[in-house]
């Protein structure tokens, strides 16, 4: 066997087939003569972390990481810092890691990225004892999260997230203040504050265009739309990849600290975490070591998995 020793960590609650699952991810691995990956399913006590640490102190060298954002973030958490790399096989509907990858929906493109060998070393955001790999968020993007069924997501899949945003695009703006790398307070009145290690959200949307997930800097975004009309703006500016948006600030930082008058809704990578009136984020430079399509090109990680889609033909049949 000449491949890496590997893992799966996968939430059984995102997997509609777990038979089917296990077959094709095996199937691959021996097609290419690796060793078959040992199996570890999360559970709602602990959705991947000790499960990945378990898998590395088992001698994994590649876990994948099969679920949604919850699953991949736990995953990034145990193996930020370390050698051991991370290949995404996306499940459920709600999976921003992967959306950035162009695998949505797609566990067996997942595996063919992991093994055509693409590695990149990114940094990770990191909030107390978690990581993430995307965007972390407070305000009205976790509140679109919090406003989206789960129901809705398995029907009509990311669109379902703009219903969820509908029922909140009237609420009322936070009163918040921003500090950036330790330095001046920035006092604002914004819908949402958005800190991002990569650039897009669901749908292929690109909100950040200047983020990169390896130059040790985080991308902020502060959103101040006050009426229909704003929102408006604020989307076809983004959807039109505009140099400029109107109502959006942005900056980029080491250090994010984010303070607000009440308690409101927060997330990362877009997993709703408990709400508060802060947020402190730092970077951790180059900490996480993912499995890319070919070629590693792209700043942004909106690869182009046109060879993988095709290459991993075989793994669905």
């Amino acid at each position: 066997m000449t491949g890496p020793r590997s893992a799966v960590v996968f939430n059984p609650t995102k997997v509609d087939d777990v038979d089917e699952l296990r077959r094709m991810v095996e199937h691959g691995l021996s097609g290419k003569g690796w060793p078959l990956p040992k199996w570890y399913e999360t559970t709602p006590e602990d959705p991947g972390r000790g499960q990945t640490k378990e898998a590395v102190k088992d001698g994994a060298e590649l876990i994948f990481a099969c679920g949604g954002d919850g699953t991949v973030m736990a995953v990034v958490t145990a193996l930020a810092g370390s050698d051991v790399a991370m290949a995404v096989l996306p499940a459920g509907t709600g999976n921003l890691l992967a959306a950035n990858l162009g695998l949505a929906g797609d566990p067996a493109t997942g595996v063919q990225v992991a093994l055509d060998g693409g590695r990149r070393r990114i940094d990770v955001g990191v909030m107390g004892d978690l990581c993430f790999a995307v965007m972390a968020g407070m305000g009205f993007d976790a509140q679109m999260l919090a406003g989206t069924s789960e129901t809705a997501k398995k029907h009509i899949g990311w669109l379902a997230y703009v219903v969820g945003a509908a029922r909140h695009l009237r609420d009322r703006p936070m009163r918040a203040r921003i500090v950036l790398d330790g330095g001046r307070s920035l006092p604002r009145r914004p819908r949402s504050v958005i800190v991002g290690n990569v650039g897009r959200l669901q749908g292929g949307v690109r909100l950040l265009s200047k983020a990169d997930p390896a130059d040790g800097k985080l991308d902020v975004a502060i959103l101040s739309p006050n009426n229909l009309g704003h929102w408006a703006s604020l989307a076809l500016a983004v959807v039109s990849r505009r140099e400029r948006v109107p109502l959006m600030e942005t900056f980029t930082a080491e250090r994010i600290e984010i303070y607000t008058k009440q308690q409101e809704q927060r997330q990362l990578d877009g997993d709703l975490i408990e709400p508060g009136r802060s947020m402190k984020i730092s970077i951790k430079p180059r900490a996480l070591l993912l499995c890319v399509p070919l070629p590693d090109s792209d700043p942004d990680l909106a690869y182009d998995v046109t060879v993988a889609k095709k290459n991993a033909e075989d793994l669905r049949s």
